[in-house]
């Protein structure tokens, strides 16, 4: 794995990234000599994210559902 510099890091941020989803993490050593290592975080799934399902159903059959049940109200 490489250690990237500081400035190397910023000026190629692009190839930093990919190694990153490639090896699992990179480093990044600051002028002091610090170490930091960057790793991709966890995907935020959005709770609206649902798998759809498959109904034998027409468009026509749904509009008339959706009619049919404003009449009932």
């Amino acid at each position: 794995m490489a250690v990237y510099t500081y400035s190397k890091a910023s000026q190629n941020l692009d190839l930093l990234l990919e190694e990153v989803i490639k090896e699992g993490e990179a480093r990044i050593k600051s002028k002091n000599g610090q170490i930091f290592v960057i790793r991709p975080g966890q995907k935020a799934d959005s709770p609206l994210d649902i798998k759809g399902i498959t109904l034998d159903i027409t468009t026509d059959e749904v509009i008339q559902f959706i009619h049919e049940g404003r009449r009932m109200i």
